[in-house]
């Protein structure tokens, strides 16, 4: 879970790539640097992302079984919502309890 700040957008075949400014990151399952790519498929039903606009994202680490292959994916059981200070503070008080 992380806050963003989408960059840019461009379609790779049948998937979505997102490069994305880390603001905050809420959960530490994995590392995060400060500009990610995000890859969303393009049959998930998730709402475009605007390019400028700041959202809140519960995404995936994805590696598959080779190793070659090492990704952030926004599944349909993803979190894409846009960014307020009160979603961060639900976040927040979410990840205390968890």
């Amino acid at each position: 879970v992380f806050h963003g700040r989408i960059l840019a957008r461009r379609v790779v075949g049948q998937e979505t790539r997102y490069e994305v400014e880390v603001k905050a990151p809420y959960r530490h399952r994995f590392p995060l640097v400060a500009r990610e790519y995000l890859w969303v498929p393009n049959t998930c039903g998730c709402p475009p992302l605007r390019e400028g606009a700041e959202y809140l994202l519960m995404a995936r680490r994805h590696v598959n079984h080779e190793h070659t292959l090492n990704r952030i994916l926004l599944q349909d059981d993803g979190y894409a919502r846009p960014w307020t200070p009160r979603e961060a503070r639900l976040v927040r008080e979410a990840a205390r309890h968890c």
